[in-house]
């Protein structure tokens, strides 16, 4: 008997939600004691057994019993998936009874409309977001008018990802600006940056953590080095301080995290797409 357990994420859809889910659910168990796979688009009842058979074949390769995170929103398809013998963990039957009693009607099963194109205008901004993003990432451009917010911190501190990650999920006009070494020289904020302060969010990051990341990007050169790592995190930290800019560690935090305490701490209140 395996000691890691096969954990699938099925859904007739993209599968997002039911990984997501999914995840945080397995995040309060022991790590590494799961073996995760994802099936999307799982929308006939042939691709539902051909799911089955998979899960239960991972099954007794393993040696445990399996665990479905089901988001199909057909009942049949369900059925057949639970033909696979798997534990299953249907993502909407908890909710679906009470929604029906309190709102005096019965659901209406809708395939693929958690992450379809439901409104053309909020695709659209999705879409302008990200484009705004790149357009302004480390710096290429620094007229932050139109920006939602604006993240700085030393290179490699999470900014990129962070800005696309709102830009995607929450339709932000996301833009990032690495502090450089002619920044960091002063405990003041770079002149182009006063203007926009109430946009601004500072990234921190352990330098033992950085080090470790930057040695992935550049091995052994100077912008690697520990003690670079430390002299720039010890300066953006003094910016941060003397300018009262609000600030988050990224060493231990994820993506979706730093995105909320953004959102949170710079009064954005913005639907998840």
């Amino acid at each position: 008997m395996s000691d890691i357990r096969p954990v699938f994420y099925v859904s007739d859809g993209t599968g997002i939600t039911a990984e997501t889910i999914g995840h945080s659910l397995l995040t309060q168990f022991s790590e590494g004691e799961f073996q995760t796979d994802r099936l999307p688009f799982v929308d006939t009842p042939d691709k539902a057994r051909e799911a089955a058979v998979l899960i239960r074949a991972a099954g007794e390769q393993a040696g445990v019993r399996p665990i479905v995170v089901n988001s199909c929103v057909d009942g049949d398809l369900s059925a057949v998936l639970a033909t696979s013998g798997a534990l299953m963990l249907d993502v909407f039957a908890p909710f679906i009874a009470p929604l029906e009693q309190e709102l005096g009607r019965k659901r209406q099963p809708r395939v693929g409309k958690a992450h379809g194109i439901v409104d053309f205008d909020q695709y659209h901004r999705r879409i302008n977001a990200m484009n705004y993003a790149l357009t302004h990432d480390d710096g290429m451009r620094v007229d932050y008018s139109d920006a939602d917010v604006i993240l700085i911190g030393v290179s490699r501190a999470g900014k990129t990802p962070t800005c696309v990650y709102l830009a995607l999920h929450h339709g932000l006009r996301a833009a990032n600006y690495p502090l450089t070494d002619d920044d960091l020289e002063s405990d003041r904020l770079p002149p182009r940056l006063r203007q926009y302060r109430n946009k601004l969010f500072g990234l921190t990051i352990d330098p033992d953590r950085l080090h470790q990341i930057r040695q992935e990007r550049r091995p052994n050169s100077r912008y690697s080095e520990m003690d670079t790592c430390k002299r720039e995190v010890a300066a953006a930290n003094v910016i941060f301080s003397t300018e009262h800019i609000p600030v988050l560690s990224t060493t231990h935090a994820s993506i979706e995290e730093i995105s909320s305490r953004v959102l949170e701490t710079l009064g954005i209140n913005r639907e998840m797409y």
